[in-house]
């Protein structure tokens, strides 16, 4: 059975944007050589990769035009089959894509038929309607050492309690955590 994983890179005050779309500066306080390794190992174990409409449309954007520079990571990310959730989308450019209108229907199939990973970037709205169903088997959050005092939130009003166990925990040299969790009914 495939686990679903979230992976965020989040500020101190919980902040997973900045003010507009796409404001992701802080990012770079926490990217360097460990980031980038930990994320080559996200995306090697990972066979499936699942975003929300506005996070599909970023990434592929983003990810269809990389620099050379992003070398491994734009492979994987453009070689993976992608999940776009969206009842919006009517069509997707981006490589190996499948859209579904039903995100809860399809992610709770699609985890019953696999045995890699399913990763879900980014998508705050997505996210809350998974962790509602309660489909995610763990939360990976990388904390970036700053406040951003404003912005988009990651964890939005009305998620339901559930109580976490701390897995992991990793310090990257740049001052950022990750911090791995699982529900605590999964222990």
């Amino acid at each position: 059975m495939r686990k679903l994983i979230m992976w965020n890179v989040i500020t101190l005050d919980g902040y997973f944007e900045g003010e507009t779309n796409w404001d992701l500066s802080f990012h770079g306080l926490v990217w360097g050589k460990e980031l980038e390794e930990f994320s080559l190992t996200q995306l090697r174990s990972a066979d499936i990769l699942v975003f929300g409409a506005k996070t599909y449309q970023g990434m592929a954007d983003y990810w269809t035009n990389a620099p050379e520079n992003e070398g491994e990571v734009a492979k994987f990310m453009n070689e993976l089959p992608k999940l776009a959730c969206s009842t919006t989308l009517g069509s997707a450019t981006w490589k190996n894509t499948t859209i579904t209108k039903d995100a809860i229907s399809e992610v709770s199939k699609l985890k019953k038929e696999g045995s890699g990973d399913m990763f879900v970037f980014g998508s705050g709205i997505l996210s809350a309607s998974l962790m509602k169903a309660g489909l995610f088997d763990e939360y990976r959050i990388c904390i970036a050492p700053v406040f951003l005092g404003k912005g988009r939130k990651l964890f939005l009003e009305g998620i339901p309690n559930q109580e976490l166990n701390l897995i992991e925990t990793k310090k990257l040299s740049t001052g950022g955590v990750i911090l791995s969790y699982v529900p605590k009914n999964q222990t």
